[in-house]
């Protein structure tokens, strides 16, 4: 006997990936230009036909069932050939919409990444960017994140990822804080001095434990999980503190210390899930990010 095949209209999955993304049928009608019957009636059929039921309804909008998340995670794999399509043949614009979560460091998320984001979000008004500047490391795999800034290549899990930069740390103070001490002219001369840096027992990461580099001898009296905390704290002249160079270079209120002599470097990894990288929305961002990165790659290594 030959395979029945349901006669599905894959347009009806724009509907459900419309609600999936904005949580109710209204705003899902206004998005997608139509009436509030009309979205109603595409997913009642659309459940009738794969004799699922693909939303809870609840008083506080519209949430997929495990049936309706397959669905959506296959609406989105349709949309997201579709925008590959449109771009090799059309050269057009790709339309994004839905939301992508990227998580990263503090010091990047905030000071680097956050205002550069704004341009590809004026791009993309249907896209919603969600940035998540903490120190942590985002799971990809429970989904904290679509895309992460790490420092180190995850060696196990279905993670992609690519070098995103290499970038320096420097020893920093504040001209009023080296007027008030002693001279530093040389490494030695750091053990007289007051140092700013993380709470060891928080460091999420060994990448981050940067004074023992500098020395073995000298501990930071004033701690905190943070990096733009530590910043701060610096440019008020508590004392000296390794900052990446793409926040302290350049500015009036930071001296680097010992340049020659007492610098680090790192590495920024761009990762995405391997289940979900292809994902059109995913993808533009995490290209976005790696091309802007790059543009200001002085930035992160002035000595390059």
């Amino acid at each position: 006997m030959p395979k029945r095949y349901l006669n599905i209209d894959w347009n009806d999955f724009r509907y459900v990936l419309a609600i999936a993304r904005r949580g109710t049928v209204s705003s899902a009608a206004k998005y997608l230009g139509v009436d509030h019957a009309t979205v109603v009636r595409r997913i009642s059929r659309l459940e009738r036909d794969l004799s699922a039921k693909l939303f809870d309804r609840r008083k506080t909008g519209y949430v997929l069932t495990e049936a309706g998340r397959r669905i959506a995670e296959s609406a989105e794999s349709i949309e997201s050939t579709v925008i590959a399509d449109q771009s090799v043949v059309g050269d057009s614009r790709a339309h994004l919409s839905g939301a992508v979560r990227i998580g990263a460091p503090d010091g990047f998320g905030s000071t680097f990444l956050a205002p550069r984001l704004v341009h590809f979000a004026d791009q993309h008004p249907d896209l919603e960017i969600q940035l998540v500047a903490t120190a942590h490391v985002f799971s990809l795999s429970q989904r904290e994140a679509d895309i992460a800034i790490g420092l180190t290549l995850p060696k196990e899990g279905r993670i992609v990822g690519r070098k995103l930069i290499d970038y320096r740390l420097q020893l920093y103070a504040s001209p009023t804080y080296l007027a008030r001490h002693k001279p530093i002219r040389r490494r030695e001369d750091l053990l007289t001095h007051r140092f700013v840096g993380y709470i060891d027992d928080l460091l999420y990461t060994p990448e981050l434990a940067y004074l023992p580099q500098i020395s073995s001898k000298i501990r930071a009296s004033f701690c905190s999980a943070n990096i733009i905390a530590q910043f701060n704290a610096t440019v008020a002249g508590y004392g000296l503190a390794v900052l990446p160079c793409f926040m302290a270079e350049g500015r009036r209120d930071l001296v680097p210390v010992l340049p020659n002599n007492a610098s680090i470097m790192r590495s920024f990894w761009l990762l995405m899930h391997a289940d979900s990288k292809d994902l059109a929305r995913i993808r533009a961002v995490a290209d976005y990010i790696y091309t802007v990165t790059e543009q200001h790659r002085a930035l992160f290594d002035p000595r390059a």
